[in-house]
């Protein structure tokens, strides 16, 4: 889930119906109320976050450094003003990355994949036996071989991918997939998804990369 933090709804709604055509999840706060819920939210709807969009917080100041505070999730700046002063100052506030407007979402989603990679040093692909698990977007690959899936199936074995070696509950899954704040959806939709994801790769690979177990949660077998 990617968090955008702008005073503008136009604005905050065109980037969640751009991002959400992506398959990506989104939450849009105003600057006042996204620093009462970066103090006040629950570690699991933190750690669901996986980037946060800094925009125009209407001359209100906030420090990127109160997030850092809760996670390591990239911070980026979506800059309207193409000046040296200005990019070197949202830097200087903690930002990771400034971002000049207009951009296109999935360059984004490109920036947010680099600055994650360089800071677990890690690469941007997983490799589960004949399985290749991308971070950025791109269809898995089996021997080489793209495996089409559907955005929200794509999208939590990406999950499960950046967690690694970790158990994932059925409520993290649908915070990073779907978004914290989206109570149009069920959260017993993660296990059909899952469930469909998992037929698909038994019947690729011969077997299952995905463990379960009851009250725990999911883990990728790599």
């Amino acid at each position: 889930m990617i968090v955008i933090v702008d005073e503008r709804e136009l604005v905050k709604e065109g980037y969640n119906s751009l991002f959400d055509r992506e398959g990506v999840a989104t939450a849009a706060f105003g600057s006042g109320e996204f620093g009462e819920w970066v103090d006040t939210a629950a570690d699991d709807d933190v750690k669901a976050v996986s980037a946060f969009l800094i925009g125009d917080c209407g001359g209100k100041a906030f420090s990127p450094r109160r997030i850092r505070d809760r996670t390591t999730a990239p911070v980026i700046a979506l800059s309207e003003h193409h000046s040296l002063e200005n990019t070197l100052m949202l830097f200087e506030s903690g930002v990771d990355d400034v971002i000049r407007k207009p951009v296109h979402i999935r360059e984004i989603l490109a920036r947010i994949t680099a600055i994650r990679r360089r800071s677990h040093d890690a690469q941007d692909f997983l490799d589960v036996g004949s399985l290749r698990i991308f971070c950025d977007g791109r269809e898995p690959e089996i021997d080489g071989v793209p495996l089409p899936l559907p955005r929200r199936e794509r999208r939590i074995l990406e999950f499960l991918a950046a967690n690694r070696g970790r158990r994932v509950t059925k409520t993290q899954v649908f915070n990073a997939i779907y978004g914290i704040f989206d109570e149009e959806v069920e959260e017993n939709v993660v296990e059909s998804h899952i469930s469909k994801l998992r037929k698909k790769l038994r019947e690729r690979l011969g077997f299952d990369p995905v463990d379960s177990k009851r009250f725990l949660g999911y883990r990728l077998a790599a």
